[in-house]
């Protein structure tokens, strides 16, 4: 199903004699940023009532939601240039915190990069980013006669010949834009059809390649396709189209044979339902299934999540205590059924990972005859592990390791100076050996419980570095998402060094919403204050247990994300003292009360439907744009929005920023700015050095809005 959320700063704080965030009890030590020249854009108000259930209220800032208004680009654009002269006055000859933040981060990306070959067929499947581009090329070599150890030379002396099947970097030049949605190799390894979108609305084009000749052969004359599936003979191709709210509910085929276009298989007419499809292993059958929520419970430790089957194995994504885990089952299962059985009686093989904060991301799999399962294995402190599993042997090899490199390089890692060595040497184990290893000798990385308001407990991860951290003094981050069931990406990221040299905290709340099916349903509809008040309550924890200054802690929200961190902020608004809202969710009730606008319906099931009277009374009592509060002084605050997106319309993140400046503390607010991607939708732009320039920003938001310096961050460090 599609869903409102996202892949995942400092300004200035203008002190006044009447801002009581001026005059903290116990002052931060660190130095008073320095003002900025200008005021920040203010906009325009056109006056317009809005009414449910026999109650009205003032929205003067609805206009926004004409995306052609020339009024709003103009805003927008100023808004732009007030966020860069904010960020860019941090850090000594103006920008310079930014430049250097983003210099680290690239300097720690290889200049290219490769995954491992996928064996499919006669063929090795592989993606690589070449030296120096921002996005991946897809390609593929033949496979060698000599087994795998002759396959893996092969492909690194380059003796077979590379087909390039489709280079993502080649579209982006071409439209300034790429994302590549579905893609798919035929059965018969002559076609690839794939999904691009080249504006972000995502609304994605169809296009099939005849892979020899590289000529174009299919281009689908609808928009907003989502999932394809091939037929077993090469000649067909099943695909979904969206309707205009940007919910799959038709499955065509197209006869690639015919110059027919494709014909309808199936309508879903229910405007509460999505549909998907894909093919079995064998492509024998093509499968059209409807969305919807089902938790199996194979057995009282274990919750069910998905499934892969094999020639000789069936493959099970479960959960046991909120974690997840892979098994392996051979086939056929030779047990009596005419009791019940729970898993343990099918001598299930649970894949070994390196640790129970492993986040597990299944490899493309294809070949249905294979014994081999692929996945990519990642923590806070593993960087990207890819592994292959040998379900018949019951063994594993470790086959490669994302590359981390230039650390030593980097300004303010004089605190992990001595460590570098060893970092290089934890990665060249796994190189040299099949035993695992990490970098938690280097970074801590818990795991804990935090009890909420009504008891629960809460899972909490947190990260920092063993040398740089200095307890009840260090800045951090409290990341959240809390919706969807997804759970919240704690995956290894290279970005995350340049904080923790700097001796800051990254935590991780897994709050209600997110997770398993009763997890999730525990933060939906009118349980949603649960994900908000677990948010709060992982937030105090830092503080109170030392891990946090509590004039030093932020937040960072994505999508629905952005949603959990404004309630919280209007609730608390001492709790975080600068916080990151990316394309965030902020005005709910009002969206959730356009049912012409994409995925609202299909938001009912998560949020509750304001239709219905107690339901719109939930949304309204927590919604972060509904719920700010005049005169009150709000932490700094960076919101990001992309005037593409069709998940979360960027006139939710510019109401946002201009209420908060029109009926809060005026100093306060000047420290609430609002970036916009001008090109892009939803996920951003997306290439890897793009991404590091983005990252940058945030970060030096963030420690320019807690009075940290880059001298003052290199010396928590040393």
């Amino acid at each position: 199903m599609l869903r409102r959320r996202h892949h995942l700063p400092a300004v200035l704080r203008l002190l006044s004699t009447s801002c009581r965030r001026g005059h903290p009890t116990q002052p931060p030590q660190h130095p008073s940023p320095a003002p900025l020249p200008l005021p920040p854009p203010v906009a325009k108000k056109v006056p317009f009532t809005a009414s449910a259930h026999g109650r009205s209220w003032s929205d003067p800032y609805h206009w926004m939601r004409d995306t052609s208004d020339p009024d709003l680009a103009a805003l927008l654009e100023a808004e732009n240039a007030y966020a860069d002269a904010f960020v860019d006055s941090a850090g000594e000859g103006g920008g310079g915190l930014r430049a250097r933040l983003a210099a680290e981060m690239r300097a720690r990306l290889p200049p290219s990069a490769a995954s491992p070959p996928q064996p499919w067929g006669p063929w090795l499947y592989y993606q690589y980013v070449p030296e120096g581009k921002e996005y991946p090329v897809l390609s593929r070599r033949l496979r060698s006669s000599g087994g795998l150890a002759r396959a893996a030379l092969d492909f690194i002396s380059g003796s077979k010949k590379e087909q390039v099947l489709l280079d993502w970097n080649e579209i982006a030049e071409k439209f300034g834009y790429v994302h590549i949605g579905s893609c798919r190799i035929s059965p018969d390894h002559r076609f690839l059809a794939y999904t691009l979108d080249i504006s972000g609305d995502e609304f994605f084009s169809l296009e099939v390649k005849d892979i020899q000749s590289t000529n174009t052969i299919f281009s689908s004359p609808h928009k907003g396709i989502v999932s394809l599936a091939w037929s077993r003979n090469s000649d067909n191709l099943f695909y979904t189209v969206c309707d205009e709210t940007l919910r799959p509910n038709q499955v065509l085929c197209k006869d690639l044979q015919s110059d027919q276009a494709g014909f309808l298989v199936f309508m879903e007419k229910d405007i509460n339902c999505c549909v998907d499809i894909t093919s079995t292993k064998d492509f024998k059958y093509v499968h059209v299934m409807e969305s919807g929520h089902v938790v199996a419970l194979p057995g009282s430790y274990y919750t069910f999540q998905d499934m892969d089957i094999f020639h000789e194995q069936l493959v099970l994504f479960i959960r046991k205590s909120g974690l997840p885990l892979i098994c392996s089952i051979n086939l056929p299962i030779d047990v009596d059924f005419q009791e019940q059985k729970e898993l343990d009686d099918l001598d299930p093989w649970f894949f070994p990972v390196p640790s129970d904060l492993c986040s597990i991301v299944p490899g493309s799999n294809n070949d249905f005859m294979s014994s081999t399962y692929r996945l990519v294995l990642s923590s806070p402190v593993l960087p990207d592990l890819t592994v292959d599993y040998n379900m018949r042997m019951r063994t594993f090899a470790i086959l490669h390791q994302e590359e981390v490199t230039g650390l030593s390089s980097n300004l303010c890692t004089v605190g992990l100076q001595s460590n570098i060595t060893g970092i290089q040497q934890n990665l060249q184990l796994i190189e040299d050996s099949q035993s695992w290893s990490d970098l938690s000798k280097l970074f801590s990385c818990e795991r804990v419980q935090v009890i909420s308001h009504d008891g629960v407990s809460v899972p909490l991860v947190i990260l920092y570095s063993r040398e740089a951290h200095r307890r009840g003094e260090s800045p951090g981050i409290l990341y959240g998402y809390g919706a969807y069931g997804e759970d919240l990406d704690k995956s290894w990221c290279s970005d995350r060094l340049s904080l923790l040299a700097r001796g800051w905290v990254v935590a991780f709340a897994d709050v209600r919403g997110g997770g398993d099916s009763s997890w999730h349903l525990a933060g939906t509809k009118a349980n949603k204050i649960n994900s908000i008040k677990d948010f709060a309550a992982c937030g105090t924890h830092l503080i109170k247990e030392g891990f946090v200054h509590k004039n030093r802690l932020c937040a960072i929200g994505c999508s629905a994300g952005g949603l959990l961190v404004g309630a919280v902020i209007n609730m608390l608004p001492d709790l975080f003292s600068a916080a990151v809202l990316k394309v965030p969710f902020l005005d709910i009730c009002n969206t959730m009360m356009d049912s012409t606008l994409p995925l609202t319906i299909l938001d009912y099931e998560e949020f509750g439907d304001p239709n219905i009277s107690t339901e719109f009374d939930t949304i309204r009592s927590y919604s972060p744009y509904d719920n700010l509060s005049p005169d009150m002084c709000y932490p700094p605050v960076l919101v990001t929005a992309s005037f593409n997106d069709t998940r979360v319309g960027v006139w939710e993140a510019a109401k946002w920023v201009s209420k908060v400046r029109d009926i809060t503390c005026q100093s306060c607010s000047w420290s609430v700015i609002l970036k916009t991607n001008m090109q892009s939708g939803h996920f951003g732009e997306g290439g890897r050095f793009m991404h590091c320039d983005e990252t940058a920003f945030e970060y030096a938001f963030l420690m320019k809005a807690l009075g940290l310096d880059d001298n003052d961050s290199c010396k928590i460090v040393l």
